[in-house]
C-alpha cells in the first residue's frame, strides 16, 4: 500500500470535503464498491471510531452515498434476512448493486464458501475450487435460486439497483460466450442487470455493433470501465448506453504497477485519483446522464479511504460543471 505523490492527497480531501450528502447530482448516484473493505477500516479516515458493526457502517455510509456495490455476493451468497437487515438500515431511496456470484459468470467457485450440504455433494476430486461447467447440476440450480432469495427482500422493497455480472478476463467474444451471456440473462430474469467485460475482443469497433444490439436485446446496462491499458488485457473506457434506464462506471484507477496476474486486490486497486483525473471524466459521465435515466457512478479502488474521496470528488466536479452550463 503506497501513499500518493506531491499534494494529490490533500487536494483529493479538500475537494471531497465540498460534496454534497449524499453524493447525488442531478440523475447520478456516486458511491463505493462496498463499505465494510478491512483496508477503508484500517485506516480510520471515513468512519467514527464508535461505529463497531456493519448496520452501523451501512447506515452511515448511507448518509454520504445513496448506493453501494456489494462485493461480497460473489465469494459466497447470504441469506435473505442479510439483505432485509440492510433494508431496514437504510434511506428508502437508498439502493444496491449486487455483484452476481461464479455461477452466473464462470469464475472458479471457492468450494469451502459453500453450505455443508452443498459442499457434500461435489466430489472430492474436484479439489477446493470448481468451474460452474463442473458443478452437479442440481448444485448449480440451488445456487442461483439461492443467489435470488437473497435480492428478493431488495427487489420487494424497490433497493436492488442492478445484478453486476463482471465476467472474467479469458471471456472473449465468441459465438459461444454470447450464448452464455443469453443463459446468464434467462437465470437472472426479471432482474435488473449490467454487464462488465473484461476481454477486449467485445470492444472492437468490427464487433461492438453486435455487442451492442445484443446487450440491448438483453434489457442489459453495459458497465464502462476505467482500468489500466496494460499489455495483455485491459478494457478500453468506452461510454455506450445500452439500457435507457441504466448506466454503470466503474472506476478501477489506474495502478499499472499492480494491475498483473497474481496481484492481491490491495496491489490491484492501490491508487487515488487526482481532481484532474476526475474532471477529465466530467464530460462522459455527463453524456451517460443525458442519455439514461439513471446513472451510477461506483469507485472500486478501495485501499485507505481513497474510493471514499474520489466517489465525493466526482460528484462535486459533475455539480460544477452542471451548475456552470446552466447558469452561462
Amino acid at each position: 500500500m503506497t501513499e500518493p505523490g506531491g499534494d494529490v492527497a490533500a487536494r483529493a480531501a479538500e475537494l471531497a470535503s465540498r460534496a454534497r450528502e449524499p453524493a447525488v447530482t442531478a440523475n447520478v448516484l456516486h458511491g463505493t464498491a462496498g463499505w465494510t473493505d478491512r483496508s477503508l477500516l484500517e485506516a480510520g479516515l471515513f468512519y467514527p471510531r464508535g461505529l463497531k458493526t456493519g448496520k452501523e457502517r451501512l447506515a452511515f455510509y448511507a448518509k454520504h452515498f445513496p448506493v453501494v456495490e456489494v462485493d461480497a455476493t460473489y465469494y459466497t451468497i447470504p441469506s435473505p434476512e442479510v439483505a432485509r437487515g440492510w433494508v431496514a438500515s437504510t434511506p428508502s431511496e437508498f439502493v444496491f448493486d449486487v455483484k452476481a456470484h461464479p455461477v452466473f459468470t464462470g469464475h472458479p467457485i471457492d468450494v469451502t464458501r459453500l453450505s455443508r450440504e452443498l459442499r457434500a455433494r461435489i466430489p472430492e476430486s474436484e479439489g477446493a475450487r470448481i468451474r460452474p461447467d463442473r458443478l452437479p447440476p442440481e448444485v448449480g440450480g440451488l445456487l442461483v435460486d439461492a443467489f435470488r432469495d437473497f435480492v428478493a427482500p431488495l427487489v420487494e422493497a424497490g433497493r436492488l439497483g442492478a445484478v453486476f455480472v463482471q465476467f472474467p478476463p479469458w471471456f472473449s467474444s465468441t459465438r459461444g460466450n454470447a450464448r452464455r451471456l443469453e443463459k446468464v440473462r434467462e437465470s437472472l430474469r426479471g432482474l435488473p442487470i449490467a454487464v462488465e467485460f473484461r476481454h477486449g475482443s467485445w470492444l472492437e469497433p468490427a464487433r461492438l455493433p453486435r455487442v451492442t444490439a445484443l446487450l440491448r436485446d438483453l434489457g442489459a446496462s453495459y458497465v464502462v470501465v476505467d482500468e489500466p491499458a496494460v499489455r495483455g488485457g485491459g478494457v478500453p473506457p468506452t461510454v455506450l448506453v445500452t439500457n435507457d434506464d441504466l448506466a454503470v462506471v466503474r472506476f478501477h484507477g489506474h495502478n499499472v504497477a499492480g494491475w498483473h496476474r497474481g496481484a492481491s486486490v490491495a496491489e490491484r486497486f492501490d491508487y487515488l485519483y487526482s481532481p484532474e483525473e476526475l474532471a477529465a471524466w466530467v464530460p462522459a459521465v455527463k453524456n451517460l446522464s443525458g442519455r439514461a435515466r439513471r446513472v451510477h457512478a461506483i469507485f472500486n479502488n478501495c485501499v485507505r479511504n481513497y474510493a471514499v474521496l474520489d466517489a465525493k470528488g466526482l460528484s462535486v466536479l459533475l455539480a460544477e460543471a452542471t451548475s456552470t452550463k446552466e447558469g452561462g
